[in-house]
């Protein structure tokens, strides 16, 4: 191989190190989130994207140009989270498409295949929007374009290094693009999460990480520990960091992402007991799972064979969740003209949709986005000719379509919700005399009548849309963005909801989160019936993490 060439082992060890390399640098990407709430997750799904596609790497059997892009592509498409991982799971992608059919990466095919990911990119986004992670994506493919034609015979480190270079100056510019991101002070935390893959990449191809560390055995630790912090909203982001860096001081596969009962840690260490010691100085531990040499469990859908489901149903001491889970795949068994999957959090939430017909519950939201693999598990257990996704998030929706487009057997009909309320309209206007065609234009008519805000608390000082807001704050995140601040979460909801009401406002719907009292939401509740005399309004336990208060109004 010449240094104007790639092969199959080198290109492996180049997508490990570009993964690697974020990772190490997500904690720092979630932190460029423009709204300041305490889930900003830019850079944990982007981590959690690439991570599944070099997990599949590692699997390989027969390694070539085939065979790794493939790997590439299926195991990010799969694993996807979030609007970025799946932008970023198609860069990988449209990139595949072109090296599987190559002997050897050149200057002359990546310029192919950084056209190809840019177009299938863009593609997959309805709207795309300048100022993002495509922005940036475009503006490496148009460097590397130019450098080629420039000089057919440039090497591949000169055209890694000069890409990167234009990469960072297109990145430098998003806040020019986006108002937004000027107004925040950040740059686009996708754009940045792109730039530090292939930084990696190019650390990957000059053997950077392997000249430093030397040849280093993989440690091999002798327990698997899982556990849930249940006061971990109160945690701070420092705290959670120095917790982190703990774990990772002694094991690693390490995760402490915030969950709807706290923050949910995993690690592989030769001493669990001391992992669990530090996290009792956090709060109080539940969950928790010590186990030796075994894979990480499946932790978002609970599987179970029919005769465990049987036992659970009948167990009067059975837990609460598992009674939950096994009627849900009970529920699934039976054969149904439709069925219906909704992204929910929070057992009172879950329990709506699930008195509203939803047949399988993902757990997730904005704490946690699920996988495209996750969705596609779930669709796979509805047993129903045609099956209706709820994303109800945003950021969710994208994984959601790229499920359906990877499923062959079933229909799939994703109903773009963007927020819970929006997803429990669109239940409650599922009409079963109707065809899946019919109900599928209705549900999408019904959700653009619902107006949302969730309630919540600041993690940083900024300033966005002429709102200045400090840590600790509580805000109220609209469909659109922010529209209210204020020091009490009360207030700031009224406040709140004095931005959404008109004149045609029928029904406002309170759902209260798990920080929240019954009382509370009940005082809440009568202000909002004193102050909107015309409207109806409904109080529902949602109990959600991190969000006070979902308020909507139709």
């Amino acid at each position: 191989m010449s240094s104007n060439s790639i092969d199959a082992q080198l290109m492996a060890r180049m997508f490990q190190a570009g993964a690697r390399n974020l990772e190490a640098k997500k904690e720092w990407i979630n932190e460029l989130n423009v709204f300041p709430v305490p889930d900003g997750d830019t850079g944990t799904n982007m981590t959690l994207t690439i991570m599944s596609a070099a997990d599949e790497l590692k699997n390989l059997d027969n390694v070539s140009l085939e065979t790794v892009s493939k790997a590439i592509s299926s195991g990010s498409l799969r694993g996807a989270r979030g609007n970025s991982g799946v932008i970023l799971s198609q860069l990988f992608r449209g990139c595949s498409k072109v090296w599987r059919n190559e002997s050897e990466i050149n200057a002359e095919n990546t310029v192919r295949a950084f056209q190809k990911a840019v177009e299938t990119a863009y593609k997959a986004v309805m709207k795309p929007k300048e100022g993002t992670i495509l922005t940036v994506a475009k503006g490496g493919a148009e460097k590397v374009r130019e450098l080629v034609e420039k000089n057919p015979e440039i090497g591949i480190e000169d055209l890694l290094r000069q890409t990167i270079d234009y990469m960072e100056i297109v990145l430098n510019q998003t806040p020019e693009m986006l108002p937004v991101l000027k107004e925040a002070g950040v740059v686009d935390s996708g754009g940045q999460g792109l730039v530090q893959i292939m930084k990696g990449c190019l650390n990957g191809y000059l053997g950077i990480e392997e000249e430093e560390a030397g040849e280093v055995p993989e440690v091999v630790y002798a327990y698997y520990a899982e556990f849930i912090v249940k006061s971990a909203q109160h945690i701070s982001k420092e705290d959670r960091l120095k917790f982190v860096a703990f774990l990772e001081s002694m094991g690693g596969d390490i995760a402490a992402e915030r969950c709807e009962q706290g923050l949910k840690c995993h690690v592989r260490t030769n001493d669990p007991g001391a992992a669990l010691s530090k996290a009792l100085e956090y709060g109080v531990l539940s969950r928790i799972h010590v186990s030796n040499n075994e894979e990480r469990p499946e932790h978002r859908l609970h599987l179970f064979e029919e005769e465990e489901l049987q036992k659970i149903m009948q167990d009067p001491e059975a837990d609460s969740e598992e009674e939950e889970a096994a009627e849900a795949a009970v529920s699934m068994m039976a054969h149904k003209d439709v069925g219906f999957i909704a992204v929910s959090t929070g057992d009172g939430l879950g329990s709506i949709f699930r008195e509203l017909g939803a047949d399988c519950l993902i757990e997730g939201g904005q704490t946690m986005n699920p996988s495209t693999q996750d969705i596609l598990t779930a669709i796979e257990k509805v047993n129903a000719d045609t099956v209706f996704i709820l994303p109800n998030n945003k950021n969710i929706i994208l994984a959601a379509e790229q499920a359906q487009n990877l499923t062959h057997e079933k229909k799939i009909v994703v109903i773009p919700t963007r927020t819970i309320p929006q997803g429990i309209a669109a239940l409650v206007n599922y009409m079963p005399e109707k065809t899946p065609a019919e109900n599928e234009a209705a549900m999408r008519e019904e959700i653009y009548g619902v107006k949302t805000v969730e309630l919540t608390y600041a993690v940083r000082d900024t300033k966005i849309e002429d709102k200045t807001i400090h840590s600790g704050d509580i805000m109220g995140v609209g469909d659109n963005g922010i529209i209210a601040v204020g020091t009490d979460i009360e207030e700031t909801a009224m406040d709140s909801l004095t931005h959404m009401i008109e004149d045609d406002s029928e029904l406002i719907s309170v759902y209260y989160g798990k920080e929240i009292s019954q009382e509370d939401a009940d005082r809440l509740a009568d202000r909002i019936r004193e102050k909107f005399p015309d409207c109806e309004v409904e109080v529902n336990p949602g109990g959600q993490p991190i969000y006070y208060y979902i308020l909507s109004v139709e």
